[in-house]
């Protein structure tokens, strides 16, 4: 898995959550039905937008939706997923720029790629996904050939870049594929009057991703002495995150000029998901719980650590326990003791990074490791875990704007 749009469950909701699964299972899907077992490798947070937005804007409701059968990513669980000529698109994209992400790492010889076998191997499968997401796009009528030529100029606009070049003639040619396929979900939902807001969208996107990309490898691009387009034009962070919040604000607006049947799920994405990208990227907090809530439910850090002596201790042996290595007369079994300060913090800042806090319907405390319940048992937030929304003034949790979150 991979793509800047990486949402939290806790945010969705149960109702968009199930959303978002089924066109991400939907997509990996339409990947193996297609283009066999390996090419579900592919499947990728960024691509499943295509699907999104595809059934955002469809009339029909009948056909979208199947039953799939039971999967280990989904606990052996069936689910209803999406399907249909937006999955298909999503996989056709998915592919094209996949085998192009590949074909790149070759070329650098990246990690085991350095060696010939390996990297013909890799080669091996570019073309085949290059040639399989060009038949499928072929069959619901988009041509990747555009895909195709925006990664082949990528490579020579990267070449020519170099300090004062500006910052968007190196991502025009990501902003242009990504506008393609954006607009041609318009033509399969049958509505052709998008096409040009969701173009817009596409092409903002499509900087956004570069920009961001380019945010999150710098300093391993500088250590590696890889390309990194903003070293190599000499743009600031500054400006990158100005550019980027630029981005995110014309998605906004061009996702008001299309017309949508039921807009729920992209609005969340590409409104209040790709902001909380551009924080995450550029290291600013994304997560709407503050520091009282997570002192709340963890309770302080004791001073010293929980290792403090509070009174005589039992020897301790080496692996823990009674000296005697356990508890030899039948008693219960020693529990692990409380966690340091550092400790504790390291992962309590674990617990909100992957939301267990709020979701999981029961978690370890950080310090203490006594069982306490989630925030939202299981994600059902029920308005607790709610953010200003970012579309609109008030401040309140979406309860004056139009996207009905």
């Amino acid at each position: 898995m991979f793509g800047i749009v990486r949402p939290c469950r806790h945010r969705l909701g149960e109702s968009l959550k199930t959303q978002w699964m089924a066109h991400l299972c939907g997509l990996c899907l339409a990947l193996r039905k297609d283009h066999g077992q390996f090419a579900r490798v592919v499947t990728n947070y960024d691509g499943l937008l295509i699907s999104v937005l595809t059934e955002a804007q469809a009339v029909e409701e009948s056909g979208r939706r199947r039953t799939a059968g039971p999967c280990p990513l989904r606990g052996m669980r069936t689910a209803s997923v999406a399907q249909g000529e937006g999955a298909r698109l999503a996989a056709a994209v998915s592919l094209v720029l996949a085998s192009a992400k590949v074909r790149d790492h070759v070329a650098d010889e990246d990690g085991l790629l350095a060696r010939r076998p390996v990297a013909l191997a890799a080669r091996r499968v570019a073309t085949n996904w290059s040639r399989a997401g060009a038949r499928t796009g072929s069959d619901i009528g988009f041509d990747t050939a555009v895909l195709v030529d925006a990664v082949d100029r990528q490579i020579g606009v990267e070449a020519l870049a170099g300090p004062g070049t500006p910052l968007l003639t190196v991502t025009e040619p990501t902003e242009t594929a990504t506008a393609a396929a954006f607009a041609h979900t318009a033509i399969l939902a049958g509505r052709p009057g998008n096409t040009a807001p969701l173009a817009e969208a596409g092409r903002l996107f499509g900087r956004l991703a570069h920009l961001l990309d380019a945010v999150e490898d710098r300093e391993t691009d500088s250590a590696s002495g890889a390309w990194n387009p903003l070293t190599a034009t000499g743009t600031s962070l500054p400006e990158a995150r100005r550019l980027a919040d630029d981005a995110v604000h014309g998605i906004r607006l061009a996702l008001r000029e299309a017309e949508f049947t039921d807009s729920k799920l992209a609005h969340q994405l590409l409104v209040h998901e790709l902001r909380r990208s551009v924080d995450r990227a550029f290291g600013a907090p994304s997560c709407g719980h503050t520091s009282e809530d997570v002192t709340a439910a963890f309770g302080p850090p004791q001073p010293g650590g929980p290792y403090t002596p509070q009174g005589p201790q039992t020897p301790q042996n080496p692996h823990g326990g009674s000296p005697f290595g356990g508890s030899p007369f039948g008693g219960e079994p020693p529990r692990p003791g409380k966690r340091g300060l550092w400790a504790g913090c390291a992962v309590a800042i674990g617990l909100c990074c992957t939301c267990k806090v709020c979701c999981a319907d029961e978690y370890e405390g950080p310090w203490s490791r006594q069982k306490r319940e989630g925030w939202c048992r299981g994600g059902d937030c029920d308005g607790g875990c709610c953010e200003a929304c970012s579309c609109c003034e008030c401040g309140e949790c979406c309860s004056c704007c139009d996207c009905g979150l």
